[in-house]
């Protein structure tokens, strides 16, 4: 195999850090927690990206999870070429926002009513004004390691990039803010009993990943969030399910399809854009009804509902829910997962691993964590050896220890037995990288 070099890379990025804050537009692009400089990439299409250099890599953040079609479908491209030349945005209602609130509702019933944002940031924000509004009442409960966006009151022990630059919280985040955030382990069933049980008739809202990806991967116990929306009914609080990351990602309807449970309001971005910048929340026509210009919670946005974005979704929907059999995805996602974990137990290296529809993780780790505090114990040594390894032989994973993975329906058998032997060859050799 050959190792590939990135001189343009380095070069764009020395330019960069003169221009950008740590030479990035997202914290977790720069590549901090891997020991390295980020590569920059020219373009995408399928299930590979090519860097600046004219390297070509497997690519398994698929833009951090809208990718799921792969990069550039050509289906795709098609209908965003064509809202292109209808104009980049109107500032006023399309018949586009319709089809795409009719889309998302048919396959996550609980989404009686939607609104369109322009990012899983905004969607979050809203979706916990608007239960506070709902509720009379001013906490919220979110868990460790949950990222919900970059608003002042969520950046509590966030997870995800604020996880992997050592971060507890931020500066610049006032305590009057936060003092109103209840924050629990996740998992921790007898924490959320205790809890509620104290202040369940003060909790607006309780918001969750249902399956926590952004500590890497990290699956609901048995029971954990039916409890939750049983504590939830009993004392009047809103139970916000964030599938920005899960939704039409681990299955078509997201966790709470697969789990047949229904929350109060849901959070959407990623794939119903299908990469381009959207998010949604909706939940509840009563709820829903409260926000402006129904009712007095008032949230607004300029670009929401942009037609190019809307386009890219509702595309990426209809394919998704007529041509596309997540069975078939769930299958190479677990053939690479499992394969993962046997290469590096052949080289005496412990691995754990989890996997649902497209969507997957991995810790240098003997036993799969339940929680952050979990996942905070793994091997972040061998972490960085094994991307530094993966990315030198063409394989680009996510570089954070606290980011899930992604495959594409674009991703082949093929592409998978090519990333498993890499891998072999990366554990094999781990200490050189």
């Amino acid at each position: 195999m050959k190792k590939l070099s990135f001189e343009r890379s380095e070069s764009l990025y020395a330019k960069a850090v003169k221009l950008m804050p740590g030479g990035v537009n997202s914290p977790v692009r720069a590549f901090k927690q891997v020991d390295a400089n980020p590569i920059f990439i020219e373009r995408a299409e399928g299930a590979y990206m090519w860097d600046a250099d004219g390297n070509k890599f497997i690519d398994y953040i698929g833009s951090w999870g809208p990718a799921i079609l792969g990069h550039a479908h050509p289906e795709v491209v098609e209908a965003v070429t064509a809202s292109l030349k209808n104009g980049f945005s109107f500032g006023a209602p399309s018949a586009l926002e319709i089809r795409i609130a009719e889309l998302v509702q048919k396959i996550l019933p609980s989404m009686e009513m939607i609104r369109l944002v322009s990012s899983g940031t905004e969607a979050c924000m809203a979706a916990l004004r608007l239960a506070r509004g709902f509720t009379g009442r001013d906490k919220i409960l979110k868990f460790t390691g949950c990222y919900h966006g970059h608003a002042d009151m969520l950046l509590v022990k966030a997870g995800s990039g604020v996880a992997t630059l050592g971060i507890p919280g931020s500066p610049g985040v006032p305590a009057a803010v936060v003092k109103d955030t209840l924050t629990l382990a996740f998992n921790d069933i007898q924490g959320l009993k205790d809890l509620f049980a104290k202040e369940g008739s003060e909790i607006a809202a309780v918001i969750v990943e249902p399956i926590v990806g952004n500590s890497n991967f990290i699956r609901p116990k048995d029971g954990y969030l039916e409890l939750m929306r049983e504590l939830c009914t009993q004392s009047g609080a809103i139970l916000i399910f964030d599938e920005v990351m899960t939704g039409f990602r681990v299955g078509l309807t997201g966790v709470q399809g697969l789990k047949n449970i229904k929350p109060d309001l849901s959070t959407l971005g990623k794939v119903i854009g299908g990469g381009m910048p959207i998010g949604a929340y909706g939940g509840r026509a009563d709820i829903m009804a409260k926000v402006a210009p129904s009712g007095p919670v008032y949230q607004a946005g300029t670009l929401s509902g942009n037609p190019v974005a809307v386009t890219c979704g509702i595309k990426t929907l209809e394919l998704l829910s007529t041509k596309y059999d997540f069975t078939d995805l769930a299958k190479r996602t677990r053939r690479l997962s499992l394969g993962l974990k046997e290469r590096a137990e052949k080289h005496g290296i412990p691995l754990s691993v989890d996997y649902e529809g497209g969507m997957f993780g991995f810790m240098f780790s003997v036993k799969l964590p339940e929680s952050f505090e979990e996942a905070a114990q793994c091997n972040i040594t061998q972490f960085k050896q094994f991307f530094r390894g993966m990315l030198s032989y063409g394989v680009y994973l996510a570089p954070s220890a606290y980011e899930a993975g992604f495959i594409s329906f674009a991703h082949s058998d093929k592409d998978v037995e090519d990333t498993l032997n890499i891998a072999d060859y990366v554990f094999a050799n781990l200490s050189q990288f």
